[in-house]
């Protein structure tokens, strides 16, 4: 059995008896004015934090989401997107399809404006989607990517790259670990299947979305997630695991490689009303701007009066970049 059809059958159980506490997270559930998520998608919540925001989410987007769950996202994907087929959901696993299709009818008891067809379900593989390329407007998955090793890692980002517009977005969430861990933990299926022991150093993970041709990348959110123990896990010592939401931009990737917003700001505090470097960043005085960590480097060689921020590995749009 491979680590995939490990996964495949931990998550088709999951689908059968919904498990509250598999991906248990720190985010609230986001209850939009006239949104009702029924407590079964709530209980079939398998992320690890949250796709769905709404910066994303104008002019009644295409929704691609990767691995169903319960449905909860796709069900406040809709609400934004309001026309049929308008979110499509791909999932490997039969039962998990149906759990969705099942949630979904419960969905539009308890909401009037929502309707079962806004959502098409497909059968289909993260690493050959069965998507037409540059279709959707947004790609997201929570919680599915860090399950896979490094070659299918590669082939699931480049897939999603595949089907997004120019400029379309890939809103992700996964757990990531900046500690190594030892083989054993690596190479358990089933570890890895729980979204644990797949968790890569950021910078590791920010490089596949880069490889693939993703120009902009902004980390939006990281949190603390869970513990390896030496008492419940195979490991000599503590590892801490941490979950981050991260958004990566199909925009042209610039001569000078990515721009990868980690939550810094740059202020300029000399004696005139702004400083310009001359290469489209403008810095009003003692206005703080948030900056992409090369546009932060870039500042900080010129010996100006400007402070530059440590990253705050929070970063929701704005800036100079």
């Amino acid at each position: 059995m491979s680590y995939l059809d490990a996964t495949n059958d931990l998550y088709k159980d999951a689908a059968l008896t919904p498990d509250v506490g598999l991906c248990c997270t720190t985010n609230p559930v986001w209850q939009f004015p006239g949104l009702s998520i029924p407590t079964i998608m709530q209980e079939m919540n398998y992320g690890c934090g949250s796709t769905v925001s709404a910066q994303d989410l104008v002019n009644n987007p295409k929704v691609l989401y990767v691995g169903v769950g319960g449905g909860m996202e796709l069900l406040q994907f809709s609400y934004f997107s309001r026309q049929k087929g308008g979110v499509t959901g791909v999932d490997v696993v039969d039962e998990m399809l149906e759990a969705s299709r099942k949630n979904f009818k419960i969905a539009e008891e308890e909401n009037d404006w929502f309707k079962s067809d806004y959502v098409n379900l497909v059968k289909g593989d993260a690493l050959n989607l069965p998507i037409e390329d540059e279709s959707m407007d947004v790609a997201a998955q929570n919680c599915l990517f860090n399950i896979f090793k490094a070659e299918d890692l590669k082939k699931a980002v480049s897939e999603m790259y595949r089907v997004l517009k120019p400029h379309g977005r890939l809103v992700m969430s996964d757990p990531t670990c900046e500690q190594p861990m030892n083989d054993t933990l690596r190479n358990d299926d089933r570890i890895r299947a729980l979204c644990l022991s797949g968790s890569l150093p950021i910078k590791e993970y920010v490089k596949a979305l880069t490889d693939a041709g993703f120009g902009t990348i902004e980390i939006r959110a990281r949190k603390s997630y869970r513990v390896l123990s030496p008492n419940h896990y195979p490991t000599d010592e503590l590892v801490f695991i941490e979950s981050i939401e991260i958004a990566a931009i199909k925009d042209p990737m610039p001569e000078d490689g990515p721009c990868i917003f980690t939550g810094k700001t740059a202020i300029y505090y000399g004696d005139e009303e702004y400083f310009d470097d001359k290469k489209g960043h403008v810095l009003m005085q003692n206005m703080p701007i948030a900056i992409c960590d090369k546009t932060a480097n870039d500042l900080s060689k010129l010996k100006q009066p400007i402070h530059i921020s440590e990253s705050t590995w929070h970063y929701n749009g704005g800036g100079c970049c």
